[in-house]
């Protein structure tokens, strides 16, 4: 295939492509071509050196393609040769460049130089501009702040600048489009009219010109259908230059230098039509080629080339933004891929699919409940802000209603988005708590909506982590999730969030809390946000708004009790039979729970032949849910042990174990003779699943996880009974009053039992380099020892639980193996990184575990801060680098009882941490102690670990001006994250330097006032040392910025210090009150005009008003307040000769145009 063809197949004619795709760009840059043109073709050199060529243009060669379709082969060995010679400088020259550019080309079709058989278009300049701008929108929406750059030549100039002006112009319900036109950074144009007393004539004659140019009869109809009228084309020439002029985009005209000689040697466009006039931002230059091939190169070294190269690179000199605008964080598709995993977690779905589905004949009363039809109806959520919450008694069905209400929402809301999330109580960390739940409903929205994703670029992570794994915060993820809310444009998402009382009680009012508010934002936002809550009747919640459904009592519910016992109980239907089943349901006291296992009870009996004792069996089962359990327990003696034992498992494992992990750790703590390898055809899975029913007897079950299913209590109510309400205790009084202690203990010898059982059969060598083959040998490990990596990781784990049980520990410790155990541990550990040298002590080990009971008890003459060969040093920074806080503090306690002198600096901190926790310094796994500096910590967000790091010597105050490579300071990088307790800490070193100046001339003053951080911008004031009205490269203060930002706490703040110039303008000639007119912050116009220092009348470098720009910008409040102090002129024109009342009736703000007429002014 020819490369001609090759092209045509990768770049559509119509439509927006991406031609450069970027990971990371800082820029987009958009090609347009003109009315004869190609998204490709018009920008591509297929003859070799054009220098000084003058030939036909073959962006519409048509005659020519139909006569190589007639001779494909005579034409091979001309494509084959083209193939070679072809320069796309878009994709071929550009990323030269602007390697940091992602880039388009968009095409359209006007049908203007068809010859026959094509229907007479009927899209003008206007409706190709408008279908440009959606498209371009829909490409941006994801990054719209991303800077644009159009590059357009002939006729293409004339949509772009046509589009830039209806983005401009869109104004409420099309605001978002408006984006494109505030992105837009510059245009470089390549021949295109712009000037003429008859602009539609002129642009007539321009495209007639193109086509007969390139040897086409020109349709007069077409072309006179596609231009807009006279008045429309001469409302775009007067108003783009002001728009220009206003956003002050950087405009590059390139010029033809040579005619064409199908036209006698004349130019398509004459150099007079050819540029803007606009001197302040506009450059011309001409291009030694004719209107066709002024913008095709031939290769990097071309001289014509080499001015665009050149005018490219100063026109995106100063991106981003002049001023010092720090960029939001901005991640590559692979790392927002790597955060959305990392939400992921293994047991995600487990608890809902661990739930059976609704009795076919049960549940279906929900859809006809006045509470849930008001809940799904638009017209009622005003009232309830989309909040329903189901309520019952333990055991009563709320989770299979909710898997029930899920599924009808799955089938009957199409158009919605549908999360869940089930907190399970019996379940790992994640599945129980607040942070799981917010991991879980984040992943789900991502994966539901595309781009959404872009959400991650909010985090403002300075350092990407290590192991690319994040370690989520609860207040990080709820900021994620309200700023996905925020982005759903018009998608509708529903949650369903059940058991809330498997939840610790605090985080789940944080969480209900965060939900009305995502409420309240979804009312006053017309979002379609709602939520379905389910839980026990306590702990009571109060919510401002929303619909509550209780379970007991309701005709339905107990209607679903009868059904399932009518169905599921097979005794026949005799007399006898129906008694029972009515007897069954009226001591069910509406628990389902109750319900399932008592009708599994009474089927083995029927089972067995015991029909004549179905009665007196029923009589005898306890109508207590937890008596039932009792029952249940006792009433088998066999194997005893085994069950304690399972219970133990189920109970206090560190994690619920997967069914093959259960089996072997039951049987290494009763069967010394068991072996500790898997044998899968002697002990197949399903054979586990019996042992662990027959174990548990009943009171166990493994979840239906497809991913990794572990085993788990039947009921939440369960553990309830054996933990709240000492159920084993009560059955067995032998087990004893200090169970958790003593189950501990057990369950810590079924791990060293198995662990050096199986080591001592087998040789673990260390994982190879190979990361995959390291964890293929993992795997295979895993596999055949699978109880080995949970007893080895946990049986330190059982030994700090067994001594805060009241069970010493003292004779375990001092016979550990600690070399063995750690070869094991390294074996398991996936990141290199995390490896334990030698050299590390048990101190440091049970410290970065976080065992503060074992260090307590057990190492009274040990030092916390014996320094030794491991990735911490010391067990101290250990306990500090992997948040273990309970063993900083037991180490900082052991600290000072091996002094005599707690006077010292060290010694005082460990006194503060010790009698206020919260105060502990935070640091991430990243901690280096070896490689600290001011800057380092200020730049990770960990300045509050200074204190502790000066009074041991680890960092000096002298240091602490000290720069990294971008020429921050400590200071600055503490102001960027708006840490204000940082600021605070560093603001009281004697020699900081507060007011030093950084990118473009800013201070941390400055930073501070753009962010609106008022703390921080008090701090810094507070110290004498900042200068208030210090401005940077572009004349830009800090009471600018403030008021750019409608930060009026700081506004009063700068002004209190009578130290500011609030008329201070700006390089542009802008000044605080011409920006809060501009943004519309009516309260920080206010302040200005109250210090009588400001001239409100005060015109910019266009001859701009703040009444003018307030005018131009829709802002009523501002109109009126400037108005209201007679000192303004409301007929004042800028440079170009437009009044404010010119302005407002042109953008269309009638209140504007009544205020001001109302105040004397006549368009005249």
């Amino acid at each position: 295939m020819s490369a001609r063809a090759q092209y045509s197949d990768i770049i559509p004619a119509t439509g927006l492509t991406v031609v450069v795709p970027h990971d990371n760009p800082t820029l987009d840059v958009v090609f347009v071509h003109g009315f004869t043109g190609h998204p490709e073709r018009t920008w591509r050199n297929s003859r070799g050196d054009l220098k000084r060529s003058e030939g036909d243009d073959n962006e519409a060669s048509e005659p020519q393609r139909k006569y190589r379709r007639l001779m494909p082969f005579t034409m091979a060995h001309q494509d084959k040769d083209s193939a070679h010679s072809a320069v796309f400088w878009p994709r071929d020259l550009l990323p030269v460049t602007l390697p940091h550019a992602r880039v388009l080309t968009y095409g359209y079709d006007t049908h203007i130089r068809h010859w026959t058989g094509q229907p007479i278009s009927r899209n003008t300049i206007r409706d190709i501009a408008w279908d440009f701008l959606v498209a371009l929108e829909a490409e941006h929406r994801m990054n719209p702040e991303r800077p644009l750059l159009f590059i357009v030549h002939s006729l293409g100039g004339i949509i772009v600048k046509e589009m830039l002006r209806r983005s401009g112009g869109c104004r409420q319900g099309q605001s978002y489009l408006r984006s494109v036109f505030e992105s837009t950074k510059g245009i470089m144009f390549f021949g295109t009219p712009h000037n003429g007393a008859d602009p539609r004539g002129m642009l007539q004659h321009v495209a007639e010109l193109v086509v007969e140019a390139v040897g086409f009869k020109v349709n007069k109809q077409i072309v006179n259908s596609l231009l807009p009228s006279s008045e429309r084309l001469r409302e775009l020439r007067d108003e783009f230059g002001p728009l220009a002029l206003e956003q002050q985009w950087v405009i590059h005209s390139f010029q033809e230098q040579l005619g064409v000689k199908s036209l006698s040697g004349r130019k398509v466009v004459e150099d007079v039509s050819s540029y803007l006039n606009l001197p302040t931002i506009e450059t011309t230059e001409h291009i030694g080629r004719n209107h066709m091939d002024m913008c095709r190169f031939s290769r990097p070294g071309d001289i014509e080339y080499k001015k665009v190269d050149a005018a490219l690179r100063r026109m995106t000199a100063n991106l981003p933004e002049s001023g010092g605008s720090i960029p939001k964080s901005s991640f590559t598709s692979e790392q927002r891929q790597q955060l959305r995993d990392s939400l992921g977690f293994d047991q995600i779905d487990a608890r809902h699919m661990a739930i059976k589905s609704a009795h076919a004949k049960t549940c279906k009363w929900l859809k006809n409940k006045d509470e849930y039809l008001d809940w799904l109806s638009p017209s009622k959520f005003p009232d309830h802000h989309g909040f329903l919450w189901i309520k019952g008694k333990p055991g009563t069905g709320k989770s299979t209603l909710m898997k029930f209400a899920l599924t009808q929402a799955r089938r009957s809301m199409k158009d919605w988005v549908i999360l869940s999330f089930f907190f399970n109580a019996r379940g790992e960390n994640l599945e129980k708590t607040t942070a799981g739940m917010y991991r879980s409903l984040l992943l789900q929205l991502l994966k539901s909506i595309p781009g959404l994703d872009a959400i991650f670029d909010s985090l403002r992570l300075t350092v990407w982590p290590q192991d690319g794994q994040m370690q989520w915060s609860v207040e990080s993820l709820k900021d994620l999730f309200q700023l996905a809310l925020q982005s759903l444009g018009q998608s509708q998402v529903v949650c369903f969030v059940d058991a809330l009382d498997e939840c610790d009680e605090d985080q789940v009012r944080d969480m209900v809390s965060f939900f009305e508010h995502m409420g309240e934002l979804a009312n006053a936002s017309n979002i379609q946000f709602q939520v379905c809550f389910s839980s026990r009747h306590y702990p009571y919640i109060t919510i401002t708004h929303g619909l509550e459904l209780v379970l007991e009592g309701q005709e339905g519910h107990d209607k679903d009790i009868a059904n399932y016992v009518d169905t599921e109980l097979k005794i026949g239907h005799s007399k006898v039979a129906e008694d029972i089943r009515a007897e069954l349901q009226a001591k069910a006291s509406s628990v389902f729970m109750w319900v399932v296992l008592v009708v599994d009870i009474l089927n083995r009996e029927y089972d067995r032949g015991r029909i004549h004792a179905l009665r007196k069996r029923l009589r005898e089962i306890p109508a207590s849910l937890h008596d039932l359990f009792r029952d249940m327990l006792t009433r088998d003696g066999r194997d005893r042990d085994e069950l304690i034992l399972c219970i133990q498992w189920v109970l206090f494992a560190k994690r619920p174990l997967r069914p093959e992990e259960l089996y072997f750790a039951v049987l290494a703590g009763t069967d010394p003779e068991s072996s500790t390898s898997w044998d899968r055809e002697l002990t197949t899975l399903d054979t586990i699943h019996r042992f662990i029913l027959d174990s548990s007897k009943g009171l166990a079950e493994t979840t239906n996880s497809t991913r990794a299913p572990v085993v788990q209590f039947i009921h939440e109510s369960v553990r309830d009974f054996l933990l709240k309400d000492n159920g084993l205790s009560k059955i067995w009084p032998d087990v004893g009053d200090r169970f958790h202690g003593r189950s501990h203990e057990r369950l810590k010898e079924c791990c060293m039992k198995y662990t050096f059982d199986a080591i001592g059969a087998l040789q673990l060598p260390m994982p190879p380099k190979d990361v995959k083959d390291a964890t293929e040998l993992r795997n295979q490990t895993q596999m055949s020892l699978p109880f080995l990596k949970y007893a080895a990781r946990s049986v330190l784990y059982h030994a700090d639980e067994a001594e805060s049980g009241g069970v010493s520990q003292g004779p375990f410790l001092l016979s550990f193996p600690l070399q063995r155990w750690i070869s094991i541990d390294n074996f398991f550990e996936q990141y290199e990184i995390r490896h334990h040298t030698s050299e590390a002590s048990l101190l440091y080990i049970l410290a970065e575990m976080n065992l503060a009971c074992l260090i307590k008890a057990h190492f009274p003459t040990s030092s916390p801060l014996e320094a030794s060969g491991a990735r911490y040093e010391s067990p101290f920074f250990a306990a500090l680098a992997t948040g273990s806080t309970d063993a900083f503090l037991a180490l900082a306690e052991l600290h000072l009882s091996q002094i005599t002198d707690s006077s010292g600096p060290f010694e005082r901190l460990c006194q503060i941490y010790l009698r206020t926790p919260n105060q502990v310094p935070k640091v991430s796994r990243r901690f280096c102690l070896s490689e600290t500096s001011w800057v380092k910590l200020a730049k990770q967000n960990e300045v509050e670990v200074a204190p502790l790091l000066l009074a041991l010597g680890k960092l000096s105050p002298a240091d602490i001006n000290e720069t990294d490579t971008r020429g921050w300071t400590a200071i600055y990088h503490a102001v960027d994250h708006g840490n204000e307790v940082a600021v605070e800490l560093l603001l009281s070193l004697e020699n900081i330097q507060p007011d030093d100046r950084y990118d473009q001339g800013r201070t941390p003053l400055s930073r501070a006032a753009e962010k609106g951080d008022d703390a921080i911008v008090k701090l810094l004031l507070r110290t004498g040392k900042v200068d208030p009205n210090a401005g940077d490269s572009s004349r830009w203060t800090p009471m600018w910025w403030a008021a750019v930002g409608g930060h009026e706490a700081v506004v009063k703040l700068l002004l209190s210090t009578g130290k500011v110039d609030p008329d201070f303008n700006s390089s542009q000639g802008h000044t605080p009150l011409w920006w809060a007119a501009r943004k519309g912050h009516e309260a920080v116009a206010k302040l200005l005009l109250g210090t009588g220092n400001v001239n409100p009348d005060r015109k910019d470098s266009e001859g701009r008003t703040p009444l003018s720009q307030a005018a131009m910008d829709g802002r009523e409040s501002i109109v009126k307040l400037l108005l209201g102090t007679g000192n303004v002129d409301p007929d004042s024109k800028d440079i170009m000769g437009w009044t404010p009342l010119r302005w407002a009736e042109r953008n269309g703000h009638v209140a504007i145009v009544k205020l001001l007429q109302d105040a004397g002014v006549s368009l005249g």
